[in-house]
């Protein structure tokens, strides 16, 4: 048996108490899952929180250190199909390291 600690599932729920918790009564919530990882996060989290505005963002072109990584062998297209002015954005990804990756898709959004 997995350690509660280390079960996806419980991870994923723990999450979710938070975000549920940290965003109680916002107005204008919009997701924007950051490519590949948190992706298929963020649209776990919206359908949970009842969000209709979701997006993508692939942050390939705006990393600072693109050209120490080169691009990703799969660059896609960012998809905000979503007006971001006074929208508060909820950034999901998988892994949450140096914040580069965060820096860039903020670039990306308000870019």
């Amino acid at each position: 048996m997995i350690p509660a600690e280390l079960d996806a599932e419980s991870l994923y729920r723990k999450l979710e108490e938070q975000v549920l918790s940290a965003l109680k009564g916002t107005d204008k919530l919009a997701v924007a899952g950051i490519y590949s990882g948190g992706a298929w996060l963020a649209e776990r989290l919206a359908k949970t929180l009842g969000v209709n505005d979701i997006g993508y963002v692939d942050v390939s072109f705006y990393r600072d250190d693109v050209a120490e990584r080169g691009l990703s062998a799969e660059v896609k297209p960012s998809q905000i199909p979503f007006d971001v002015d006074g929208a508060t954005i909820l950034l999901v990804d998988d892994v949450l390291y140096t914040g580069r990756t965060t820096r860039a898709a903020i670039n990306t959004l308000f870019d």
